[in-house]
């Protein structure tokens, strides 16, 4: 194995914290990326306790600001002279039903969600190009391939991470460079449990019962998800890889899912979603 130079965005928790951990282990050097490094200590006390903090360097970084972007890909140039792989993590959910979520969540979530996507992988390929050789691996979700009601929002932006993954690992293969899509299912990280609390809906909507069951089914799900760290050990897998496949996906249920969808007739997979959520508002 040998050392790699490994970005990762959206690091304070979550998968990308997890990640961050896990390479680091794995002796190489994470660059671990947060919009507000005072939010860097449960990072940097895991990685006390696992002997690695000298291989972490917290750097600030808010995708959506290409001011942030340019100074993280400078200091990286001046302190390593190279980068090995960037993990696409950095995201948020916002959910509710799609006429009543107002266009300004929906495009505040796009530019974190896709376009600082986009923003970081145009600032990584040009060093990775001139390497010959870096992997750029996205985060996306099941919620991308699946769409959920009450999760709009989130699922537009995970497709849309879907589709640019596929038209970039063409475009860059050539190059040396290869893209992975990571597509997990539900993990207990903060990224749900602060969803929840963006789920909004008058009490005279008429989605109220609709939305009621989608909230009862995330709950539940969120209960019995298994633990992140089994996804970060994935992702540094994937990175160490010599010729990874374009998309992975992890987590319970995700593999039945997809595969549900792919060979049920629709109509049979919306009574089974349906029916899902039915059950996640029974259990509420």
């Amino acid at each position: 194995m040998n050392r790699k130079v490994v970005l990762i965005t959206g690091a304070s928790s979550g998968f990308g914290l997890h990640a961050s951990l896990r390479f680091a282990e794995r002796g190489h050097e994470v660059v671990a990326t947060m919009r507000n490094p005072e939010t860097k200590g449960e990072l940097l006390d895991q990685a006390a306790l696992l002997g690695v903090a000298s291989r972490i360097h917290i750097l600030r970084l808010d995708v959506t600001r290409t001011e942030d972007i340019r100074s993280v890909m400078r200091e990286i140039g001046e302190r390593f002279g190279r980068l090995d792989v960037l993990v696409n993590n950095a995201g948020y959910a916002v959910g509710g039903m799609a006429e009543e979520v107002p266009l300004s969540d929906w495009r505040a979530l796009m530019e974190t969600n896709f376009f600082g996507v986009i923003a970081m992988t145009q600032a990584a390929l040009p060093i990775m190009r001139s390497q010959r050789r870096g992997t750029i691996l996205n985060v996306g979700s099941i919620s991308g391939k699946i769409g959920i009601p009450g999760y709009a929002p989130y699922c537009s932006s995970k497709f849309a991470v879907e589709g640019f993954s596929e038209s970039l690992r063409h475009e860059v293969r050539g190059f040396g460079v290869d893209v992975v899509l990571v597509e997990p299912g539900s993990y207990k990280t903060p990224i749900w449990n602060k969803g929840f609390d963006r789920i909004r809906a008058a009490p005279s909507s008429p989605y109220r019962d609709l939305l009621d069951s989608v909230l009862g089914y995330s709950r539940r799900t969120a209960e019995a998800a298994p633990d992140p760290d089994r996804l970060a050990r994935k992702i540094v897998a994937l990175a160490e890889k010599k010729s990874p496949s374009l998309r992975y996906a992890y987590g319970k249920g995700a593999k039945l899912s997809l595969l549900g969808k792919a060979i049920l007739p629709w109509k049979w997979f919306e009574r089974v979603l349906a029916a899902a959520l039915r059950a996640g508002m029974n259990k509420r």
